[in-house]
């Protein structure tokens, strides 16, 4: 009876076992890659973005990366920044039709930049590397795929090309940058009703200022009248002899 229930016991263990690594097999989180930061921008504009790349051998060094640009996304404008330690090299590409920027046409643009280490610039085990570069206008699209590939001082070359896929982690995924529609620019303001014709309410005033000024002086003027008749009567009246009995 207890045989029984030990085996029964290990067997229940096993598949438990089993499943636990099933599930944490499926869960574990994905090894470090490359990827560009930060990971979103608007369409149409510029910014500064940097390729960061770990290192993940735990006794090699990496020595190259390359970085394709995509050729659905064109970028007129391409710029890199230098990295200490490291050379670079810009390879272009004919577009048609050509990318506008600023009113011009451009009809070569940048198709891959590599990054090499010299000396003891290579990014050591437990490491990274940040790789800056300035583009735009960024084009109309969702996102810019941008393939990379890492080189190792043993030789290995990992490549990160791996589509995204919605809802999976590929095993090795490329860059990615999402664009967002620009937000449009604020409506100019409705201009106010047209104001009165420069005079107008001036005149409506002096009019009205007029009347009430010709008003005041006709009551004056019939005031002083009424004060020198009042006058004259009273002197009149002194002037007659009182009446006799």
């Amino acid at each position: 009876m207890i045989r029984h229930r030990r085996t029964a016991s290990a067997a229940a263990a096993l598949a438990l076992g089993a499943i636990a690594t099933a599930v944490f097999g499926f869960a574990a989180p994905a090894s470090a890659h490359v990827t560009v930061n930060p990971s979103e921008a608007k369409q149409g504009g510029y910014g500064r973005f940097a390729f960061r790349v770990p290192n993940e051998s735990d006794s090699a060094s990496t020595t190259k990366l390359e970085v394709v640009l995509p050729e659905n996304a064109p970028v007129g404008s391409v710029s890199t920044m230098p990295v200490p330690g490291w050379t670079v090299a810009v390879e272009k590409r004919t577009v048609d039709p050509p990318v506008q920027v600023h009113g011009s046409e451009i009809s070569e643009v940048v198709a891959k930049v590599t990054w090499t280490a010299s000396g003891d610039a290579a990014i050591a085990p437990g490491t990274f590397q940040e790789f800056p570069i300035s583009m735009g206008p960024l084009p109309e699209v969702d996102q810019m795929v941008f393939k990379a590939l890492q080189t190792y001082s043993n030789g290995d070359v990992v490549r990160w090309i791996d589509l995204p896929e919605p809802g999976t982690e590929p095993a090795a995924p490329a860059p990615v940058l999402t664009l967002t529609a620009a937000t449009p620019s604020a409506e100019p303001a409705e201009s106010q009703s047209p104001a009165a014709a420069p005079g107008a309410a001036d005149e409506g005033d002096d009019g009205d200022n007029g009347l009430a000024v010709g008003l005041g002086v006709a009551g004056l003027v019939a005031g002083v009248g009424g004060l020198v008749l009042g006058g004259l009567a009273f002197a009149r009246t002194r002037r007659e002899p009182a009446a006799t009995s």
